[in-house]
């Protein structure tokens, strides 16, 4: 037998791996506490062995090595963390916010700092007089129970369902944990006030013709409700998606919508047919009297001219009679002859009148055109 190796009856058998001394250490663990003894075995004679006195003080220094490792291990993972992208980590020390860490891994002291995530990126999305059920190409929208949030009173007593959504991001993490104690029924609360209250001073047929205008409107004063509460939140979009009747009044204000589009076409006819006669009338009316204008200007220039070509006359007659005389003698005369079919002569030593046969003039008949072969 070599020197170094013992019999196997003098010496206890050692654990061959870390199962089995993790094995043995929780059975000593269990049996200090538990006070158990274990009981000698008996030697190959048959005599039992001399008892052993229990060694506690080691025990207890095995326990509180394996309470300080774990407690130095836990110190160790506790003190670094990753934040993901997107997201961003609000350190806390001793209760009093300390500082923001961004993407990666970082270093907080344990036990004195403490460590809150927040995610900045997401679209967190708030459902009003509906539910989303199953999102995805072929959504499915739940609204059975929710009619109270959807039902309101317009400006002229008109009971109306609005369906619509909020969406928002956070922007102040610090914010957002620590002045509001509940972000969403906060702009839940917030949403509903501001939109049943623009929506109560609208009439119906505003509400339906534009719900751009009112969404636009109710996301701008809401967003500025939430900066004033410190909220930490952007809002992204404010839509309102649904706006009916309700299932109760639905025929009947298919009626009154359809008596209402056969007035809007009667009163369209009418200014359709006014815009055709009232106009040609108008410009029938500004003709005749541009024409009546027209004509006084043209007899007034006309009468003014012949005053002063008149007076011009005059002017010459006045300055040299028989000469003016005779060229207004003349003047008339050949304005006259040009006219006259028969000239007669007269003379005195006749007693009756004689005609002049104007050889010079045409007879007024044509002769015979040949005939055509």
């Amino acid at each position: 037998m070599p020197m170094n190796e013992q019999p196997p009856w003098g010496q206890k058998k050692k654990p061959t791996g870390p199962e089995d001394f993790l094995a043995i250490l929780i059975q000593k663990i269990r049996d200090s506490f538990a006070g158990k003894e274990q009981k000698p075995k008996p030697n190959g004679s048959g005599a039992p062995p001399p008892e052993e006195q229990p060694n506690l003080l080691s025990s207890a220094s095995k326990i509180v090595a394996i309470v300080l490792a774990a407690i130095a291990l836990q110190t160790a993972f506790s003190s670094f963390y990753t934040i993901k992208p997107g997201e961003v980590g609000i350190i806390l020390r001793l209760g009093k916010y300390n500082r923001t860490s961004q993407s990666g891994l970082h270093f907080k002291v344990p036990y004195l700092e403490d460590l809150a995530k927040v995610d900045v990126e997401s679209v967190r999305k708030e459902e009003f007089g509906f539910r989303t059920r199953s999102p995805g190409v072929n959504t499915a929208f739940d609204r059975k129970g929710y009619a109270m949030e959807a039902l309101m009173l317009t400006g002229n007593k008109d009971v109306i369902e609005v369906a619509w959504i909020v969406q928002y991001k956070i922007s102040d993490p610090v914010h957002y944990l620590f002045k509001v104690r509940d972000v969403s029924q906060m702009v839940r609360d917030g949403s509903e006030t501001v939109t049943r209250r623009i929506v109560g001073n609208m009439d119906f047929d505003y509400v339906l013709s534009n719900r751009e205008v009112l969404a636009a409107s109710a996301k701008k004063e809401l967003q500025s409700q939430m900066d004033r509460l410190q909220c930490g939140i952007t809002l992204v979009t404010l839509q309102l998606l649904d706006i009916n009747p309700p299932e109760q009044v639905k025929p009947a204000f298919n009626e009154v919508n359809e008596a209402d589009q056969d007035m809007k076409r009667l009163i369209n006819e009418a200014e359709e047919t006014y815009n055709k006669v009232i106009p040609k009338a108008g410009g029938s009316a500004k003709k005749i009297i541009e024409e009546a204008h027209g004509y006084a200007a043209e007899r007034i220039n006309r009468a003014n001219g012949e005053t002063n070509r008149f007076k011009a006359i005059v002017k010459e007659y006045q300055g040299a009679e028989e000469v003016t005389r005779q060229r207004m003698y003349l003047e008339a005369m050949q304005d006259i002859i040009p006219h006259v079919e028969h000239v007669y002569v007269m003379d005195k030593s006749q007693q009756n009148v004689l005609p002049l046969l104007d050889l010079s003039r045409k007879t007024g008949k044509e002769p015979p055109a040949a005939e055509t072969k």
